[in-house]
C-alpha cells in the first residue's frame, strides 16, 4: 500500500450490497447536484459495495450523474444472492464469540471456504462487468479484503501488483454468498469482515466524508460512526451519512437483489439534500 496520506480530503464508500451501491450513487449524485461533488477526494476507500462504486468513480469515464442513470437500468448480468437467516445467525454469533477482528474473519473465511456458491470465474466476471475500466486510476483508491484463513486486513491499491478487477472481487466476496477470490496463491474475502466501512483508514487527512449502508458495528467490528467519531476526535472534519427511514426500508430485505439496486438509488438522491450543508462545510465546497 502507498504511504498514508497527511493531509487533503478523502471518501469513504461501505459495503452493503447492490442496495448499497445503488443507494451511494444515489448520494453522490445528490450532493453534486447540490453542489458538492466529492468524486474530487484525494483518496478513495472502498469497502465491498463502495469498491465498486469507488473504481467507478475513480475511473474517469462516469459523472455522478451517469453512474446513477446506470443504478435505474434494468441490471444485466447480475448473479442473485441470498443471504438468509441462518447466514445471519452465523455471522452474529462469530462476531460476539471472537476477542479480535482477524478471529472473527478467520471464522467467516471457514465459513466461506466450505460454502456452496457460484464458481470463482463466473463470480469475477460478473465483477468485471460493473467495472467500466479495469485499469487501477492515477487518483488513489483504496480497497479492502480479508484473507479467509488468517482473517488478515489488506489495503489494494495501484502499487500493489494485483489487478483491479481481482481486488475488487474480493472486496465483494460476501462469506457463504460469493466464493472467496484467489489472490497470490491465498483466498481472500469482503473487506466488510473488518469493518462495513473501513474509515480508520482515512486517518491522516483533513476533510472526510463517510458514506455507509450498513451503520451498525456489533462485537469486535467497530460501527461507522465509531470511526468517524475517533477521526473527528484527531482532528478531521468528518461528515457521516448513513441510510434514512425510506433509504432502509427501499434496501429490501435482501441487498443482494439486483432489483433492490434502483429503489436504493432512489432514495439515496432524496436522502442526499437533508446531509449537503453538512458535506459542503466539511469538504470546503462553495
Amino acid at each position: 500500500m502507498t504511504e498514508v496520506a497527511v493531509a487533503g480530503t478523502a471518501l469513504v464508500l461501505g459495503g452493503g450490497g447492490l442496495a448499497g451501491i445503488g443507494w451511494i450513487s444515489g448520494i453522490l449524485h445528490g450532493l453534486a447536484r447540490a453542489g458538492v461533488d466529492l468524486s474530487d477526494a484525494d483518496t478513495v476507500i472502498g469497502t465491498s459495495a463502495g469498491a465498486i462504486v469507488g473504481a467507478q468513480l475513480t475511473s474517469g469515464k462516469l459523472t455522478t450523474a451517469a453512474l446513477y442513470e446506470r443504478q435505474l437500468a434494468p441490471p444485466t448480468g447480475e448473479l442473485t444472492g441470498s443471504f438468509g437467516v441462518s447466514a445471519t445467525f452465523r455471522y452474529a454469533r462469530a462476531a460476539l464469540s471472537s476477542r479480535t477482528v482477524e478471529a472473527y474473519g478467520r471464522k467467516l473465511g471457514r465459513m466461506a471456504l466450505a460454502a456452496r456458491t457460484p464458481d470463482e470465474a463466473t463470480r469475477r466476471s460478473v465483477i468485471a462487468g460493473r467495472l467500466l475500466s479495469h485499469d487501477w486510476p492515477p487518483r488513489r483508491l483504496l480497497v479492502t479484503a480479508v484473507q479467509a484463513s488468517t482473517g488478515e486486513f489488506r489495503v489494494f491499491d495501484g502499487s500493489c501488483g494485483v489487478g483491479l478487477v481481482d481486488a475488487v472481487a474480493a472486496s465483494c466476496a460476501v462469506p457463504g454468498v460469493w466464493p472467496p477470490v484467489t489472490i497470490e496463491a491465498a483466498r481472500w474475502i469482503d473487506g466488510g469482515t473488518r469493518s462495513p466501512a473501513n474509515a480508520q483508514l482515512a486517518e491522516g487527512h483533513e476533510r472526510v466524508v463517510v458514506i455507509a449502508p450498513i451503520a451498525a458495528g456489533g462485537g469486535v467490528l467497530h460501527a461507522a460512526r465509531t470511526q468517524a467519531a475517533r477521526l473527528a476526535a484527531a482532528g478531521a472534519h468528518v461528515t457521516l451519512v448513513t441510510p434514512d427511514r425510506a433509504a432502509r426500508r427501499a434496501f429490501g430485505t435482501n441487498s443482494l437483489d439486483p432489483a433492490c439496486r434502483a429503489p436504493a438509488a432512489r432514495a439515496g438522491l432524496a436522502q442526499a439534500a437533508a446531509h449537503a450543508e453538512e458535506a459542503r462545510r466539511t469538504w470546503g465546497s462553495g
